[in-house]
């Protein structure tokens, strides 16, 4: 099978003879061997391992993604990040932990940016209660 992945800045990874790929998503891990039906997921930011002709295995963790197979014999992973390297346990460890406290911190900004919003608008509505007098030159007051 012929491997790709790319990430919006540069295409990590791009080799022919894969003879097998596991990754994981949402359901759990799961494995692609040549001649898989096509398939469209959404990656967990994980680890996805493959073997090449030589049986030698890689590594490469994903800050999420989607993978697809095309026709059995192509797999493409599209991810926002994606971190290559021979020893498992040292990317696990160093890139995974990262990468979830990146999700972290883009879920904390969200919530953040939530509760500004939020503040915003109770202020707008402190200000329009009916018992002020309009602010806007021009208009009438409540009747």
């Amino acid at each position: 099978m012929k491997l790709t992945v790319s990430t919006p800045l540069q295409v990590v990874v791009d080799i022919d003879g894969v003879t097998r790929l596991r990754a994981e998503d949402a359901t759990g891990s799961f494995g692609v061997l040549p001649g898989h039906a096509d398939f469209l997921t959404v990656l967990a930011p994980s680890v996805v391992m493959w073997q090449d002709a030589q049986e030698q295995t890689h590594y490469l963790a994903v800050r999420a993604g989607v993978l697809s197979v095309q026709g059995g014999e192509a797999v493409s992973i599209a991810t926002r990040e994606a971190v290559a390297g021979d020893d498992l346990q040292q990317l696990e460890t160093r890139v995974l932990a990262q990468f979830r406290h990146d999700a972290e911190l883009e879920r904390t900004a969200r919530t953040d940016a939530w509760k500004l919003q939020l503040a915003a608008v109770r202020e707008i509505c402190r200000l329009l209660r009916a018992d002020r007098p309009p602010s806007v030159p021009g208009t009438l007051p409540p009747s």
